[in-house]
């Protein structure tokens, strides 16, 4: 079993090593007013204002009996509470020092442990997971504006990195999360009826 984590790290070592560089490239910038402003709009992706959007998207489809709007607020809560559950579940067992805090020598590498201060919980992006979640959840109603909302939900887990949040791979393993918590809450509400076979 040990082999096989040192084997896992060795060969993740290249992506640790981007991490770390772009880190050290961003982080003499983080405090700038343009990465401040960044940091304001990424801070959508969090999960109080994520929570509010999908319930208001709910209730709103209450409001006007619309069924497709309330299944679209369903839906989205549902992403959002499995990505966060998920995210959750492994940022309890993985520490690693986010790029503000890593950038004076500490280990920037993912470890095996448990520590529950925010500043070693950097992956994966809590925020990047949820967004998307939200996002493809959202898609799955209203496939018209399903680019849009992937976007914007790319960008949310983008402004993680020129912030010094979290790793470029903090990031790409919250869109994971959010991609699968997405897809589970996307699963038909009703089977789909069959059409008469033709003779």
């Amino acid at each position: 079993m040990a082999n096989t984590t040192d084997e896992i790290a060795q060969a993740a070592e290249p992506l640790f090593e981007l991490d770390r560089k772009t880190r050290d490239l961003l982080h003499p910038h983080h405090r700038t007013p343009l990465v401040r402003l960044l940091r304001v709009i990424g801070e959508a992706g969090d999960q109080p204002q994520l929570r509010l959007l999908c319930a208001g998207m709910a209730v709103a489809g209450l409001l006007r009996g619309d069924a497709r709007m309330v299944r679209a607020g369903a839906r989205m809560l549902l992403a959002h509470e499995i990505a966060t559950q998920a995210k959750s579940a492994v940022k309890g067992s993985v520490d690693r020092w986010r790029p503000r805090s890593s950038a004076d020598g500490k280990e920037h590498r993912p470890q095996v442990g448990g520590q529950r201060a925010k500043e070693l919980s950097s992956f994966p992006s809590g925020h990047s997971a949820g967004a998307l979640a939200v996002a493809g959840a959202f898609a799955t109603e209203y496939p018209q504006h399903g680019a849009a909302a992937l976007a914007a939900a790319g960008a949310i887990g983008a402004i993680q990195v020129p912030t010094c949040a979290h790793y470029p791979s903090d990031v790409v393993a919250g869109w994971s999360i959010g991609a699968v918590a997405a897809r589970l809450a996307s699963w038909p509400l009703h089977p789909r009826r069959r059409e008469p076979s033709r003779p």
